[in-house]
């Protein structure tokens, strides 16, 4: 019998459309559960190069958002079949669903309890550019009805659809009974699992031999089975729940072999006595650094922070309002960090930190001029390699044994050639690019860095020299509030000096 369903994968944003897509392939091929790979296959594309066809088709037809694919898992029955023949039936079951529109990737994993399998595919067809759209009701129309044949033809079960159609067709079930359901099944998993564990680990440290175990289970109401050979797995069922647990899917401390191993090393003893070493408390002196009082500049933009400070009291639905100050708070923190990151007190120091931030852009430049020079050298290898990237999907999939990209492998031959009479290979020009493109982004951020540090730099020249009438320079002086806030600051940090020293004694 086997019981079909369909998922969708959807889009990750604009950072990353098709991580879900990625993803899913990547589980389905896993080699650790597909018999290292023997069970899995495509069709339409290379099953190693399959996500990047998708995108290449979405691009093509500018349809890389919303939804990004499907995936129809087809589970059988245990014991009733093997992986061979399910991936068989997997495989017709893709031709005849999805036919030659949609570039997909199938998988069959054997190793669970009962064998299934995964078909993974495109949502946008290779052929029309058309996205695929699953309609109410295509479930009983096509995808269970092909299933049910194909199972027929190699002589497995069936499930009767028109029995699931008709209890479509009753009257909805009741919001709250839906509830009821879904709370059942939430506390099967997570309430019902440590409460198992709970008399299982109390059963352990009791019993002295598995037997023994067993009989404390089923004295404390639970119903075991496995005990002489009746199932593969042990699994027990507690009172109230409607269904056995194998004991395995509670943890690897959980199975039949580590239970009888724990009831021979186990007892309540050993059970209840520290199992870790006790931490201690360390104890070490910690010098006290004395904090640097605020220059007279710094405590102006300090002072102006402080009062912009009142902003914080305002409703943030009010902010439109004040919008104006929210910038001046802006522009006056930016300035104020300035000045501390480069431990500026004076205006000397302001001009002389500026004279030094001019000299570091000339630097910038003329290092940003050597790395775009030196990478001009290597234009024509690049031209090379942007050609042999755009068609190296289909060099693949002509190495995979699809011959109709013979005319895109010849090209490829022929850029290829091209390096090795230059001395390079695709790789080697591929790790060059990657160097400049690092360098360029290194040089750019400090660049970026550099110009805000000397915009800073002249606002707050602007700001604090002003030109009298006889063109000469003076300083703004500070208002009384700014000399009072200063002092206030300064006194701050003499007083919580003092008291730490008394502490200290």
């Amino acid at each position: 019998m086997a019981v079909s369903k369909i998922l969708h994968m959807k889009d990750c944003g604009t950072s990353f459309h098709g991580r879900h897509l990625k993803s899913t392939i990547n589980y389905i091929i896993d080699p650790e559960k597909t018999q290292k790979g023997r069970l899995v296959s495509g069709i339409n594309c290379i099953v190693d190069y399959a996500y990047e066809q998708m995108q290449e088709t979405k691009k093509l037809f500018g349809k890389n958002n919303k939804r990004q694919g499907y995936h129809i898992i087809l589970s059988f029955k245990d014991g009733e079949t093997d992986a061979d023949t399910v991936f068989e039936i997997t495989r017709r079951f893709a031709e005849e669903y999805l036919g030659n529109d949609y570039e997909l990737v199938y998988a069959v994993h054997d190793n669970t309890d009962h064998i299934h399998s995964h078909v993974v595919f495109n949502s946008v067809s290779f052929r029309t550019g058309k996205k695929y759209r699953y309609e109410k009701g295509d479930w009983f129309k096509y995808i269970q009805p092909i299933t049910n044949r194909l199972c027929k033809e190699y002589n497995l079960s069936t499930i009767d659809i028109e029995e699931g159609r008709e209890e479509s067709g009753k009257e909805k079930i009741d919001n709250s009974v839906r509830y009821e359901k879904w709370k059942e099944e939430k506390e099967v998993k997570v309430v019902w699992s440590d409460m198992i564990k709970r008399d299982i680990d109390a059963c352990i440290i009791q019993a002295a031999s598995y037997e023994g175990f067993i009989d404390m289970l089923i004295d404390k109401g639970y119903e075991v089975k496995n005990t002489n050979g009746e199932g593969k797995y042990l699994a027990i069922k507690p009172p109230g729940m409607q269904r056995f647990k194998r004991c395995k899917t509670l943890g690897d401390d959980y199975t039949e072999d580590s239970i009888r191993t724990r009831i021979i090393n186990e007892d309540i003893a050993n059970s209840y006595g520290p199992k870790h070493d006790v931490g201690k408390i360390v104890y070490c002196k910690v010098k006290r650094v004395k904090r640097t009082k605020l220059s007279n500049l710094q405590i102006k933009y300090y002072a102006k922070l402080y009062r912009i400070g009142k902003l914080k009291k305002k409703q943030y639905s009010q902010a439109w309002k004040y919008k104006d100050e929210i910038k001046k708070m802006h522009k006056y923190q930016q300035q104020y960090l300035f000045l501390v990151r480069h431990n500026i007190h004076t205006i000397d120091d302001l001009i002389a930190v500026n004279e030094n931030l001019l000299d570091d852009k000339k630097m910038v430049i003329t290092n940003k001029s050597k790395i775009y020079k030196a990478r001009a050298k290597y234009n024509e290898l690049f031209a090379i390699y942007e050609e042999m990237k755009d068609i190296e999907v289909c060099e693949r999939c002509y190495e995979g044994g699809d011959k109709n990209f013979e005319d895109e492998h010849r090209r490829w031959i022929e850029l290829e050639t091209s390096l090795k009479e230059q001395g390079y290979s695709y790789s080697e020009v591929e790790n060059i690019k990657a160097y400049y493109k690092n360098e360029i982004a290194k040089i750019r951020e400090i660049e970026t860095n550099n110009r805000r540090e000397l915009r800073i730099a002249k606002e707050l020249i602007k700001d604090n020299i002003v030109k009298n009438e006889e063109g000469r320079e003076e300083n703004v002086v500070q208002d009384k509030e700014e000399k009072q806030i200063g002092k206030n600051i300064n006194f701050k940090c003499d007083y919580n000096n003092s008291e730490n020293k008394e502490k200290s004694r």
